[in-house]
């Protein structure tokens, strides 16, 4: 075979090649009692879970000659036991075991706290593998090993040791010494990645990688493997998603939308204002998907105020002059009608409605009965959109604001609505901008589009973090502004809690600020606990003017669009995270006028000075996926990243897009990975992410 020659079958088989055998790796861990129950409580059955359970780290243990030892040094050490004694303290119940430990250059006293059973143990003559740290003329043993046992862990004692995570009863010396046990049957581990791939991507066989893991050689070795593994986690996770927004549009078709250039041309050429490129060019790509036939899946991440709902509208209208309807489904009704008076304002001449579980029984019943001819082509609405009883006559576009806020099956309901045999073309919208990390380990089964460019003329917002000792000045300012004739946004505590609480909140301090701060102005108050006529009219007050303070909770984080205001105060900001806060802050600068906005919170805070210190929305969105760390797996999608086996992100970005370039490429040439040659990569990803390939029903 090297040679290039044909071989006959009997020569295939005597050759000289290990088979993997797979089998080996399901026998249980020679482990029992309360090790076994430690074990159970890491996930580790097996010996194949055992080598599964890659080091979480590895440390470097320096071998030194006892006579070279100094204060405070941390070493390894090896020498033969000269005498063994235990002594009680002045602690009750704790006992040192002392043992003097010589090797060619000298020897020293080595010392274990509360191990008195060693005294029994340890024996003069014995070789011993020691680490630990020379402190007060005594070796304080933090792990040690009788030599001569196992060769493969006596050489895990010094050198690059891996460092496994552990549990009570269990700690990583001894899952070390377990897998030293086990060492060879690493050998079986099953090969996911076809050859080609892992040579032309440079990356070492499995097996070696793990080898290379539990027994490290060196600090470069053990860092080509860990990135092997790491690899393999990104794509498996990257052939899932891709693999399941296969399934998604397979057998699926989108009604095609070309452009009849009747409803939006005419649209676009009265808007009051010039679109940003970042606008046109987003557009154009929802425009060619939106006509093909294949159903559009793109998340349409935009900067507060970039104005995602333009173009969102541009998809909406496509469906009207192709003589079919769109829905934009917001997750709250503040936002739903807010979007309603945004689109009402920009549509003079196209029906619209709202329908919300606010909506009253007549009006509800006239706009199922206009959905379902068809004579009503655009509706907004909340969860009430999806409801049994909502019928469409031929829904072709659907936008979903904040999608985050939906479940996955609220989502698969609004696609339900559309014709039999046919799916919307679905735009999801996010005012929370997302870093590419996250986008593609969160959302890899969504095309998508940023707009980070903001429309000509908005200021900058001034931010800053006002601790207590400086709020009378922040409320002077406020009065200033107020006095200008501009208005102010007041946002009470976030309580997670309960809403009602929340409500209750708000409402005291908006009861407090009448009587102090705000005495001579005229306040408004919007919480979510208030009927939908109640915020409604409280919102047009302060829209029209009538009211120049308005006290709210984060019911206005999206969606609310005065430019009159221009200064926002925040209360108790460090409840809120980073992008909440930037989401907030984007209320206010949206007019003439320079904007404020005031913090109130701690001084120290990491995440009030990185608002206060950064305006690009992208930028706050990757310090907030460094602050928040991990989060949830593929499927829900909620916040934060992925965890992973191996790969930790955001640190292993330059993998994850490697990994992205390498998906891309074989599920262009094979779909659902049904190619012989794939078919182990195909069985690891279904055995790593199951059903979460399969697209959630209505």
């Amino acid at each position: 075979m090297v040679g290039g020659e044909p071989i006959d079958r009997r020569e295939f088989f005597a050759a000289n090649v290990r088979w993997p055998r797979p089998s080996l790796l399901l026998e249980p861990l020679p482990l029992r009692g309360k090790a076994a129950e430690a074990a159970q409580r890491l996930g580790l059955n097996t010996v194949g879970d055992l080598l599964e359970h890659v080091p979480a780290g590895h440390e470097f243990r320096a071998g030194r000659a006892i006579g070279s030892l100094s204060g405070g040094d941390e070493a390894t050490i090896e020498g033969e036991v000269k005498t063994v004694a235990s002594r009680p303290t002045r602690r009750r119940n704790l006992k040192i075991v002392e043992a003097r430990i010589a090797d060619e250059s000298g020897s020293t006293k080595a010392v274990w706290f509360n191990q008195a059973y060693l005294a029994k143990q340890l024996e003069p003559g014995m070789r011993l593998r020691l680490f630990g740290k020379f402190r007060g003329g005594a070796f304080q043993v933090r792990e040690h090993r009788v030599l001569g046992r196992s060769a493969a862990a006596d050489d895990q004692m010094s050198g690059v040791v891996a460092m496994y995570s552990s549990t009570e009863g269990l700690k990583s010396q001894r899952l070390r010494e377990l897998v030293a046990e086990l060492h060879g049957l690493e050998l079986n581990v099953i090969e996911p990645l076809p050859g080609r791939l892992r040579a032309k991507e440079r990356l070492i066989g499995r097996a070696d990688a793990l080898a290379e893991l539990h027994f490290p050689r060196s600090r470069l070795t053990t860092e080509s493997a860990r990135e092997r593994l790491a690899f393999e986690d990104l794509l498996f996770q990257q052939l899932a998603l891709g693999m399941r927004r296969h399934k998604r549009n397979a057998g699926r078709a989108a009604i095609s939308l070309p452009p009849q250039r009747d409803i939006v041309e005419a649209w676009r050429a009265l808007l009051p204002f010039e679109l940003t490129g970042d606008q046109r060019d987003a557009i154009a790509v929802i425009d060619a998907d939106l006509s093909t036939n294949v159903p559009m899946q793109r998340l349409l991440m935009g900067e507060v105020g970039s104005g995602k709902t333009v173009v969102a509208l541009s998809a909406m209208l496509r469906a009207a002059e192709n003589d079919s309807q769109a829905a934009l489904m917001a997750p709250t009704e503040t936002l739903a009608e807010q979007h309603l008076a945004t689109l009402d304002r920009m549509l003079p001449q196209v029906p619209l409605a709202l329908l919300t579980g606010s909506t009253p029984a007549k009006r509800r019943k006239e706009i199922l009965a206009r959905l379902a001819s068809g004579e009503l082509p655009l509706v907004v609405g909340t969860h009430a959109l999806i409801e049994p009883t909502v019928e469409f006559r031929r829904l072709a576009v659907a936008v979903v604001d904040e999608q985050h806020r939906f479940g996955v099956r609220q989502r698969a309901a609004l696609d339900a609505k559309a014709p039999a045999g046919i799916v919307p073309h679905i735009l999801h919208m996010t005012a929370t901008p997302i870093p590419r990390t996250l986008a593609l380990t969160g959302f890899g089964d969504l095309d998508f589009t940023q707009i980070k460019e903001l429309p000509s003329g908005r200021r900058p917002i001034t931010t800053r973090v006002v601790g207590d000792e400086q709020r009378a000045d922040a409320y002077e300012q406020v009065r200033t502004q107020l006095r200008e004739g501009r208005q102010a946004y007041v946002v009470c505590p976030l309580v997670e809690e309960s809403e009602v609480l929340e409500a209750r909140a708000a409402t005291a301090e908006a009861e407090r600020l009448a009587k102090t701060e705000f005495r001579d102005f005229r306040l408004r108050l919007i919480h979510g606990q208030m009927s939908s006529a109640d915020k409604a009219d409280a919102m047009e007050a302060f829209d029209r003017g009538e009211a120049d303070v308005l006290v709210a909770t984060s019911v206005i984080e999206v969606g609310i669009d005065v430019p009159n205001a221009s200064v926002i105060v925040i209360e108790d900001a460090d409840r809120y995270g980073i992008s909440q806060l930037h989401q907030l802050r984007g209320r206010v600068g949206r007019g003439e006028h320079q904007s404020y906005c005031l913090l109130f919170g701690a001084p120290g805070s990491r995440r009030l000075r990185a608002v206060a210190g950064e305006r690009d929305g992208f930028k706050l969105a990757q310090i907030d996926l460094e602050l928040r760390g991990s989060g949830e797996e593929l499927g829900t999608r909620q916040s934060g990243l992925p965890r992973f086996p191996v790969a930790v992100l955001p640190e292993d970005n330059l993998l994850l897009e490697r990994a992205n370039v390498v998906a891309d490429r074989l599920m262009t040439a094979d779909p659902m990975l049904e190619h012989p040659v794939s078919e182990l990569l195909r069985e690891a990803v279904v055995a790593r992410y199951g059903n979460e390939i399969d697209p959630i029903p209505a």
